[in-house]
């Protein structure tokens, strides 16, 4: 395993903080938590470069994986990484027997998508991760550890038979009294079979996987969720939008996908690589959110805003609302959100904090657009937000992993309430050095403070997409 290397506070990075809305700016700071421990150039990977990221936090420690070194054709990276908080520093390091780069090294060329999750009953972190062979899926894997820190070699959950796997994420059930408490659930999908969704379940801390089985209709990047009463539900995007299914004897049968809301999605500019993807997080009582980008509120389609829908059974699900980041026809163009919630709180007291990437115009070209990270909170269930605060700012496209669908930050990431803070996980990019890339993992620790910012009930969608990502015919290593 690569030496480990300790992020001391002196490499805590101040940024000015400036509401994108207009409102009153404030200071803070954001914590770089990794960093691209490759060079060279190993099969066409970018250094140095991270991507991707997904963030969970347990009991104070928190835990993020992300690509490192992502590859600009056939997708993929190096080897993915990992960076814990213990509640004082951040440690970061890579993933162990995964890939021919990984120390001691694995078998597959190279891995994509690593997903965080936590079995509360077995007391193991567990990591998923999508292998790759060639510029093909080949395998979902898992990294497990007792600390965050120290990480067992990759074993592999699924092989798959030939096929294209791709988009993979991980989910535990850490409630005691539910009747699957300390199962742990992957979903991945199979390109191979039209996007295909497909689920597997452990009971023994990750050590075991159940054979795959069907799930849904269609397509990708699914994010399962588990109520307290052990009902899975999995938010993905579907074939006409945002779907959903779930299951509720443990994995075991999976129902019908349903419908959560159609979607239209306009044109990012910068030739960024995006699209709706959704981002999906859970309270206390078992209510569901799911956000995604949707451009059906703005006339034309212009520009995209950051959407939302909750359910409190995966079946029934509210109308569309737009999160008010910015007013209707601002220009402002937002994408790849993520959200947390806090695990404390739920119902119309729910504490939601909502991470994105925005362009402040969409008037712009790869040489002149900029890509700014922003972030809103709301303590009444999403009722009312906050107002809209910028984390990082003013990142050149040029500056990001290029890859042969677009530019890269991303293709979602992700935030965790701990303690009552907000922890997002978002990727900055700076001037490359010497031609070197400067693209790595950040966090920063924000108040879940809620405010007074709504959208009108009932808004009309009113816009009609000029675009919209079919992921039928994309695969998204």
């Amino acid at each position: 395993m690569k030496t480990r290397l300790l992020i001391a506070i002196a490499l805590i990075a101040s940024f000015v903080f400036a509401a994108a809305g207009g409102s009153a700016s404030a200071k803070s700071l954001i914590t770089q938590i990794s960093s691209d421990p490759f060079s060279g150039n190993v099969d066409g990977d970018q250094h140095h470069t991270q991507v991707e990221p997904d963030i969970f936090s347990y009991n104070g420690t928190i835990v993020a994986g992300v690509q490192q070194g992502r590859r600009q054709v056939g997708g993929g990276s190096t080897d993915p990484g990992w960076a814990t908080f213990n509640g004082k520093t951040w440690q970061h390091g890579s993933f162990p027997g995964l890939t021919k780069n990984s120390s001691p090294p694995g078998t597959y060329d190279r891995a994509s998508d690593p997903s965080i999750a936590y079995d509360a009953k077995h007391g193991v972190w567990l990591a998923s991760t999508l292998a790759i062979i060639g510029s093909t899926g080949r395998a979902v894997t898992i990294n497990s550890s007792t600390d965050g820190i120290t990480w067992q070699n990759a074993t592999t959950a699924q092989l798959s038979n030939g096929d294209f796997y791709d988009k993979d994420w991980i989910v535990c059930d850490n409630t005691s009294s539910s009747p699957h408490y300390g199962n742990c659930y992957i979903e991945w999908d199979d390109a191979s079979q039209g996007d295909q969704p497909y689920m597997s379940y452990s009971s023994d801390g990750g050590k075991t996987w159940s054979s795959p089985a069907l799930a849904g209709s269609c397509c990708l990047g699914g994010q399962p969720v588990v109520q307290p009463n052990g009902t899975v539900i999995v938010p993905l995007e579907s074939g006409s939008g945002i779907g959903a299914f779930r299951s509720t004897d443990g994995g075991k049968t999976w129902g019908s996908e349903v419908n959560v809301a159609n979607v239209n999605y306009g044109f990012d500019p910068g030739n960024i690589r995006s699209g709706p993807l959704p981002s999906a997080q859970i309270d206390n009582t078992g209510k569901v959110y799911v956000v995604w980008g949707d451009c059906s509120f703005e006339n034309g389609c212009s520009t995209n805003d950051i959407v939302m829908s909750t359910s409190t059974d995966g079946v029934n699900w509210s109308s569309v609302q737009r999160i008010p980041i910015d007013p209707v026809g601002s220009g402002v163009d937002h994408l790849l959100p993520g959200i947390g919630v806090d695990p404390a709180t739920g119902g119309s007291s729910a504490h939601l904090a909502l991470v994105y990437y925005y362009f402040p115009t969409t008037n712009c070209s790869v040489s002149t657009c900029r890509l700014d990270v922003g972030y809103v909170s709301s303590t009444n269930g999403g009722t009312s937000w906050s107002k809209a605060t910028q984390v990082a700012k003013n990142m050149h496209m040029t500056w990001l992993a290029n890859t042969d669908q677009g530019y890269m930050v991303g293709d979602y990431m992700a935030a965790t309430v701990s303690g009552g803070t907000a922890y997002p996980a978002f990727v900055v990019a700076k001037g490359p050095k010497r031609g070197v890339f400067n693209e790595a993992l950040y966090t920063a620790p924000l108040p879940v403070t809620g405010g007074s910012e709504t959208a009108p009930r009932n808004e009309p969608r009113v816009g009609s997409a000029p675009h919209r990502i079919d992921p039928r015919n994309t695969t998204a290593l």
